[in-house]
């Protein structure tokens, strides 16, 4: 509680509103970048099957709601089904716990925070493609399902992979910064998380774009039913929304991030050694 008090009271001291949030997020991602590697991993595996939740939520709303007007727009809300427990439940997310650790390197850009920082990306990917493949693994074969259902998982599937290579790119761009921008806000959401949570999921629903854990899903639900090869899902799916995701939500975002608060940090740490002297 005292170290809780003590931090609180040092980000209050910080120059800026912009820095608070910065530091409290830099902090943040470092306890990330220091955890043991084998609790990231089952974190991440966790996350994965968690956001099959996503999908699942999806498919029964595109099920029961695509004929009314507003379908689509209901539709999307079934997106935020899985970003929430993931979230809720501090699991670890490709694009959103490692937009955190990407701030500690940004302040110390040493070989052992950008060793560390690999490393998180590494794993936390790894594992959430390994929830992934088991929650599609669990939809396409127990036999939960009635054939309405399987058929919107199926049409959900088929609307990613109606994008291009380069359509795929530049809409994780996209997704990885709503993502991004949505990690800056918790610290000043309080008890309304949630909501930003649900809110801004649902704008990366709704906008189309494509993001590689839900989307892997989506996409290895059609490769497990025969629909898609694993070529497909490699080229023109997962490489190409990886790399947007990684530049839209980490180095755009978080690059432009830091540099907001660069100078008040510089001037807070000459005025810090001008008093020292």
């Amino acid at each position: 509680m005292k170290q809780q008090e003590t931090q609180q009271e040092d980000l209050r001291a910080l120059p800026s509103r912009a820095v608070a949030t910065h530091e409290h997020l830099r902090e943040e991602g470092q306890q990330e970048l220091e955890r043991d590697g084998m609790a990231l991993l089952w974190s991440a595996i966790a996350a994965g099957l968690s956001m099959g939740a996503s999908l699942l939520a999806k498919g029964i709303f595109h099920v029961h709601l695509s004929a009314l007007p507003a379908g689509f727009l209901l539709e999307g809300l079934g997106y935020t089904f899985g970003f929430v427990i993931v979230i809720m439940a501090r699991q670890q997310l490709f694009t959103e716990n490692t937009v955190t650790a990407v701030l500690p390197f940004m302040h110390h850009p040493t070989g052992k925070n950008g060793w560390l920082l690999l490393r998180l990306w590494g794993l936390v990917l790894f594992g959430n493609l390994i929830g992934c493949a088991l929650a599609a693994l669990a939809l396409s074969y127990l036999p939960a399902f009635d054939n309405e259902t399987r058929d919107a998982f199926s049409e959900l599937g088929q609307a990613v992979m109606k994008n291009s290579a380069a359509e795929m790119f530049c809409r994780a761009i996209i997704s990885g910064w709503l993502i991004a921008t949505m990690v800056w806000m918790f610290p000043a959401a309080g008890s309304m998380k949630l909501p930003v949570i649900i809110l801004m999921t649902w704008l990366i629903a709704i906008a189309d774009t494509t993001h590689i854990v839900v989307g892997s899903i989506e996409v290895l639900w059609l490769v497990f039913n025969g629909e898609l090869p694993w070529s497909a899902f490699i080229w023109p799916f997962a490489l190409p929304t990886l790399a947007g995701n990684i530049i839209g939500g980490t180095f755009i975002f978080a690059l432009i991030s830091h540099a907001q608060i660069r100078n008040d940090m510089s001037q807070r740490n000459k005025e810090r050694v001008d008093e020292k002297e």
